[in-house]
C-alpha cells in the first residue's frame, strides 16, 4: 500500500508540474499561492502593487515578512506597533483565554482588556516565529540523488537536507534556527531561517458575542459582520534576546510593522495577502477531487460535527470542562465548515467535471507531439488505475483510519490493544501496564468517548455494501435502523462508562484468560 501511495503522490506532482508547462490554451492564471522568493519575479506592480517587491521580501534586508509572523497555534499575525503589538484572529487568542479562565470567569464569554502593559495577560504556551529567509534548496538536497530509487533515494534526499540544515545552522546568527523541509510532497526543498519570540500576553480579546458573532454557520461566509480580532503582545528580556514569560521582560521591537488602513479597499483594487496558510491541492487529479467531495470532505466534516457535539454534551454538566473544551470545540467547528462548503463548492461547481476537461485537453497536447507522447502518454492512465487500487474502500478507510484512536476513544483502544497481542504479562508488568494506563485515562471524559463511539458504529453501519466492517456487521449487522441504533449505544457505553472504565479491569486483559482465547 505504501508503494502504491507513493506512486501515487509522484505521479500527482508530474502532473502538477506538467499542467504549469502547457500552454495558456488551459487559462491565464493572475492568482495562486507563492513562496517569498518567488514574488520579484510576479510582476506585481503591472497588477497594481504599489511598493517594490524588495518591502516584500529582501533576502538581503528587511522586508514585510519580518512583520508578518506565525503563531505557534497554528495563526497567521502581524505587527502593527514599534512595541510588539500583534493583530490576528479571534479563534486565535482562544487558548490563551480559556487557559486563564475559571468557572467564575470565563474570559472567552467576557472578554479581556489590559488597562495597562501589567495588566496583559501571560499566553501561556503561545510563542511567535519570525521569517528572515527562505530559500529554495531543492538542487542542493537532490544533487548527487539523479540515478537513485525508492528507500536509496529517500535515505540520500534525507542526508543531504540533514547535511545542509546542519551547516547552515553552524553559520548563522545567535537566535536563529535553520531548517529545511520539502515542500510539495518533496517536488522541491526549501531552507527557512526563523527566529522566535516565546513570551506573548493577551492585550486585548472583544467578548464571545463580538468575536463569534452570527455563530459557525456565519463561518467562511462573506460579508460576515463579526469582530473576529484579537491582539497580543510579543516580549523579550531586556537584551532583546528571547525569554520565557517574566515580569521584567520588555516588549519586543520589530524591525517591521503594519499600517492600518482605516479607509479599506475600492472595487478592483489589487489585492496581495501575506501569511501562513494551509496547503493547496488544487493541481489534483479528478480522480482525488472525486474522492475527496465524495469520501473525505463528507467524513471529516461529520467527524468534527460528531466531535463538537461530544464536547458540548460533556460540558452541559460540568461547567470546567465547558470552559476547557471552549478551544476545541471553536477548532472543530472552524475546520468542519472548511470541509462542508468544499464538498459542497464541489457538486455546485461541477469541479470534477471541469478538471477532466482540462484534462481532456491535456491529453490532446500530448498526443499532439511524438515526443510528449513518448515522455507522457502514460501519466494519466496510471493515475486512474492507482487510484483505484488505492480508494476501492475509500469510506471504510476514513473510519478505521481514526477508530479506534487515542484521541477520541482511548479505552477502546487500550481494550483492543490488549487483546490483539495476546500476551500474558506478570503481576508486576501488569501493574506497570495500569500505571500506563491511569496516564492515558487521566485526561479521557467518559461521555466524549461514549459519543464518538457512537458516532463511528453508525458511520460504520451506514457504508456501502461492497464496503461493509465485518466486526461491525457481526455484532450488530442482524438489527436494523432503532434498534441497531440501541445496541450500539449500550456497546459504546459498556466500553466508555462500564466494566472498562477502569485501568485495573483493561490492564487485567493481560492475563491468562485472554490468551487462552487467541485461536
Amino acid at each position: 500500500m505504501n508503494r502504491k501511495r507513493n506512486a501515487f503522490v509522484s505521479l500527482v506532482l508530474t502532473y502538477a508540474v506538467l499542467l504549469l508547462s502547457v500552454p495558456p490554451t488551459f487559462g491565464r492564471v493572475d492568482e495562486g499561492m507563492y513562496t517569498l522568493d518567488r514574488v520579484a519575479a510576479l510582476n506585481l506592480k503591472k497588477r497594481g502593487l504599489k511598493i517594490s517587491p524588495d518591502e516584500i521580501y529582501n533576502p538581503n534586508g528587511t522586508g514585510l515578512n519580518e512583520a508578518v509572523v506565525r503563531l505557534s497555534v497554528g495563526c497567521t499575525a502581524e505587527f502593527v506597533s514599534p512595541e510588539g503589538l500583534l493583530l490576528t484572529n479571534h479563534h486565535c487568542g482562544f487558548d490563551a483565554l480559556v487557559t486563564s479562565s475559571t468557572p467564575e470567569k470565563d474570559l472567552v464569554e467576557t472578554g479581556f482588556k489590559a488597562d495597562n502593559r501589567a495588566g496583559e495577560l501571560p499566553a501561556k504556551g503561545y510563542s511567535i516565529f519570525i521569517t528572515q529567509r527562505i530559500e529554495d534548496v531543492t538542487s542542493k538536497v537532490r544533487q548527487g540523488t539523479e540515478t537513485l530509487s525508492g528507500d536509496a533515494l529517500g535515505n540520500a534526499l534525507k542526508k543531504n537536507a540533514d547535511d545542509l540544515q546542519g551547516a547552515e545552522q553552524a553559520k548563522a546568527t545567535t537566535g536563529s534556527t535553520i531548517r529545511v523541509q520539502s515542500m510539495n510532497n518533496g517536488y522541491f526543498y526549501y531552507l527557512w531561517q526563523i527566529s522566535q519570540v516565546k513570551d506573548i500576553r493577551v492585550v486585548y480579546a472583544p467578548p464571545r458575542s463580538i468575536g463569534v458573532f452570527g455563530g459557525d454557520p456565519d463561518n467562511f461566509e462573506w460579508t460576515r459582520h463579526t469582530g473576529d480580532f484579537t491582539f497580543l503582545r510579543a516580549y523579550t528580556a531586556p537584551d532583546g534576546s528571547p525569554a520565557e514569560y517574566s515580569s521584567s521582560n520588555v516588549p519586543f521591537r520589530p524591525k517591521r510593522f503594519l499600517s492600518v488602513n482605516i479607509g479599506g479597499l475600492d472595487d478592483g483594487e489589487f489585492v496581495f495577502v501575506m501569511g501562513y496558510p494551509g496547503a493547496t491541492t488544487r493541481y489534483r487529479e479528478s480522480e482525488s477531487i472525486e474522492h475527496a467531495r465524495d469520501a473525505e470532505f463528507p467524513f471529516l466534516s461529520a467527524w468534527l460535527d460528531a466531535r463538537s457535539a461530544a464536547l458540548r454534551l460533556a460540558g452541559e454538566s460540568d461547567e470546567k470542562k465547558r470552559i476547557e473544551y471552549q478551544s476545541q470545540i471553536a477548532n472543530f467547528d472552524n475546520y468542519r465548515k472548511v470541509y462542508q462548503g468544499g464538498a459542497e463548492k464541489f457538486a455546485k461547481a461541477d469541479v470534477v467535471e471541469k478538471r477532466q476537461a482540462e484534462e481532456a485537453q491535456f491529453a490532446a497536447w500530448i498526443n499532439a507531439d511524438p515526443a510528449r507522447q513518448q515522455k507522457y502518454v502514460t501519466v494519466l492512465p496510471e493515475l486512474k488505475k492507482l487510484h483505484d487500487e488505492t480508494f476501492t474502500t475509500a469510506k471504510r478507510d476514513f473510519i478505521l483510519s481514526r477508530f479506534p484512536g487515542p484521541s477520541t476513544t482511548p479505552v477502546f483502544k487500550a481494550i483492543l490493544d490488549a487483546v490483539e497481542s495476546g500476551k500474558s504479562l506478570s503481576d508486576a508488568e501488569r501493574a506497570a501496564k495500569k500505571s500506563e494506563l491511569d496516564k492515558a485515562y487521566a485526561s479521557r471524559d467518559a461521555i466524549y468517548e461514549r459519543e464518538m463511539i457512537k458516532f463511528y458504529l453508525k458511520q460504520l453501519a451506514d457504508l456501502p455494501a461492497g464496503q461493509k466492517f465485518e466486526p461491525a456487521e457481526a455484532l450488530f449487522g442482524t438489527l436494523q435502523g432503532a434498534a441497531r441504533r440501541q445496541a450500539e449505544a449500550e456497546f459504546a457505553a459498556n466500553v466508555a462508562e462500564g466494566y472498562f472504565a477502569s485501568p485495573a479491569n483493561v490492564a487485567g486483559l493481560y492475563g491468562i484468560r485472554t490468551t487462552e482465547f487467541k485461536p
